[in-house]
């Protein structure tokens, strides 16, 4: 009978020993099994320890702010190009319809944009409108960086020029969703199949609005962090995020007309608290989407996560050594040089703690990265004179890496015995003229 003690070593232990290289030539069943729990693993993970729920409730309250701001923008592009109306009637017809907050809505977006078109205000106005939307976008993608562990966001000039896309692309989905219902209704009042018509244009408008909704999904999956995200690991959440977004937007509708009645005492303000439950229920499917994305491309990065971090240093200076000593091998044979994951996958080395040595050989001036035409990613090469790299300068160079001796108050008694420790270090390595690519296996 199986224990607690054996299902938990099994999932932070075992479950991840077996590599994705080495489920390949097993049953297609198991290997898709077990990189579906990995990812629903690492999803629940990053969950927690990334706080979503929380980045959720920050992002739901920036958007509450910025909801009005963004509406301005998108209703003067829209009307820019004749189609200001349409966009009023689409928010009718929406979830928003229910209510009575959508005059209320409106009031407030053309009041917005009077007083950012108006007299003493027209400087200040607009810029308000302006930092108003770019904050919201700005928080939108530092969230999607911080579940893909980027540190870097993008420059202003590709974050506004995204920015700008978005807007632009709000309308025209929203136009282009409209229009082919119109399109379909004429049909319907040209035609005497005015039932079954009516029916197939319910359904039709309905899974349209799913299509674009799973379209937004991928392209926010896709586009906003600042990392290469692979279609693969994007289409997944987008269509089951979209659907539950569709699904959630449709709820809440039911649950308004449902409270109907709480309206005559309170007004608009009666579907307040059902919208901002959608607005922040809609954040963290957006963001446990992105987090699914991120775990199904990098499902590998994780294997061997707790045996790396228990590794020993020795254990850690012997892969450094044995990746190198490979790369080295391959420029001595001419032969094309070793991208990251060919060098982890040949080796059943995790991809993660590859990049980390990897990078770590880079930062000390020993590998370089080359970009070969043939290969999309960068590929690994000696550095120096493959003949005068010996294990002597490896460690050396490994050992020296950071600060050293930068205590100010040190005592005589610790200056002395680091000098000597030093000293004996550099005399009893054994290793230290052997080359690395003398070495015999």
């Amino acid at each position: 009978m199986t224990s607690w003690k054996d299902i938990k070593q099994f999932v932070q232990y075992d479950l991840w020993r077996r590599t994705t290289n080495e489920l390949k030539g097993g049953k297609r069943a198991k290997r898709v099994g077990f990189g579906v729990l990995k990812t629903l693993i690492l999803v629940v993970r990053g969950f927690n320890s990334k706080q979503l729920n929380t980045a959720a409730n920050s992002l739901t309250y920036n958007l509450a702010f910025a909801i009005i701001p963004i509406m301005a923008m998108v209703l003067a592009i829209a009307k820019g190009f004749g189609f200001g109306e349409m966009i009023e009637q689409l928010l009718n017809r929406s979830m928003l319809g229910e209510t009575n907050i959508v005059p209320e809505i409106m009031g407030m977006v053309y009041r917005y944009l009077d007083t950012a078109q108006g007299g003493t205000f027209i400087g200040i106005g607009l810029l308000i409108l302006i930092w108003a939307v770019y904050s919201f976008f700005r928080n939108v993608e530092q969230s999607f960086n911080t579940i893909w562990d980027v540190k870097q966001s993008r420059s202003i000039i590709r974050q506004l020029t995204t920015y700008i896309a978005v807007l632009f692309l709000v309308p025209v989905l929203m136009i282009a969703t409209s229009g082919v219902s119109l399109l379909i209704h004429t049909t319907i009042e040209d035609t005497a199949l005015m039932g079954k018509v009516s029916e197939w244009h319910s359904s039709i408008v309905r899974l349209i609005q799913f299509i674009v909704a799973w379209g937004v999904f991928l392209w926010m999956y896709m586009a906003i962090p600042n990392t290469k995200v692979h279609f693969r690991s994007a289409i997944i959440p987008a269509v089951l995020m979209g659907t539950l977004f569709q699904l959630l937007q449709m709820l809440s509708m039911y649950i308004i007309v449902f409270l109907g009645r709480t309206s005559i005492v309170y007004g608009a303000f009666a579907a307040i608290p059902i919208i901002m439950m959608w607005l922040q229920w809609t954040c963290l499917l957006i963001l446990i989407g992105a987090e699914l994305s991120f775990a199904i491309q990098n499902n590998e990065q994780f294997e061997y996560e707790k045996d790396v971090e228990a590794m020993s240093r020795r254990y850690k200076d012997f892969l450094t050594l044995y990746l190198l000593h490979r790369i080295i091998q391959r420029f001595e044979n001419d032969q094309e040089p070793y991208t990251a994951v060919e060098i982890a996958h040949e080796n059943n080395i995790p991809i993660r703690l590859t990049l980390q040595l990897l990078n770590r050989l880079t930062d000390v001036g020993l590998l370089r990265t080359v970009y070969v035409e043939q290969k999309e990613d960068k590929t690994y090469q000696p550095a120096l004179d493959t003949h005068k790299i010996t294990f002597g300068m490896v460690t050396d160079r490994i050992d020296k890496q950071g600060t050293e001796a930068f205590l100010r108050g040190a005592s005589p008694e610790m200056q002395a015995f680091w000098q000597r420790y030093v000293q004996l270090k550099d005399e009893h390595n054994t290793l230290k003229h052997i080359r690395i690519d003398e070495l015999e296996l």
